[in-house]
């Protein structure tokens, strides 16, 4: 059963990765760099001191920023324990694919969808009342988790395995976030 899922999950990503198109690199190179989003972490930032008080959206923000260090803790001792190597790195594969980065660690879970899925979580989570269309925050993570199939360094399980962990991490963070920020502010006790 194991390798029958790994065969999928090989077949698939060889699949959607050949799919690329010279004229469209330039495009997911971008989308696939994390600072190309630096302006909407900011918008995040911006819209925390919006929709909320000061120290709560300080809170908010420190809570987002927690759960960041938490999801890169996560993917590098994720990644070390499963050691696959990612496909642009495989040999049974690595000619059969287009390649646009060449990153030398290993693959499985996607920090990508995991830090991506995990934040835009949080946030759409934190705003969803304030804002109705805060959903669609997610065409972020959905972008940046393609881009890791089109330029060649994850497989797709990867990427749903990162997201999974991204969004149950969010959940988690959000359900301590009202239990132990919330609950400790109202009661006027200092954290």
């Amino acid at each position: 059963m194991l390798q029958r899922l790994l065969d999928w999950d090989r077949q698939t990503f060889i699949y959607f990765n050949n799919l690329g198109i010279e004229r469209l690199d330039a495009f997911w190179e971008t989308v696939t760099d994390t600072v190309t989003w630096i302006p909407l972490f900011l918008l995040f930032l911006i819209l925390f001191f919006l929709k909320f008080p000061k120290k709560e959206a300080a809170l908010k923000s420190l809570t987002v920023v927690a759960l960041s260090c938490f999801i890169l803790l996560a993917t590098y001792l994720t990644k070390n324990y499963f050691g696959r190597l990612r496909p642009n790195n495989d040999h049974a594969i690595n000619m059969l694919i287009r390649i646009l980065r060449s990153p030398t660690d290993y693959s499985f879970i996607s920090g990508h969808a995991a830090s991506s899925f995990s934040v835009t979580t949080l946030v759409v989570l934190f705003l969803h009342r304030q804002l109705r269309w805060a959903w669609l925050f997610y065409l972020w993570p959905v972008l940046f988790s393609f881009s890791r199939i089109y330029v060649g360094v994850h497989y797709p399980s990867d990427i749903m395995a990162g997201a999974l962990i991204g969004l149950v991490s969010a959940c988690l963070f959000y359900h301590g976030y009202n239990r132990f920020i919330v609950r400790d502010s109202a009661s006027g006790h200092p954290g």
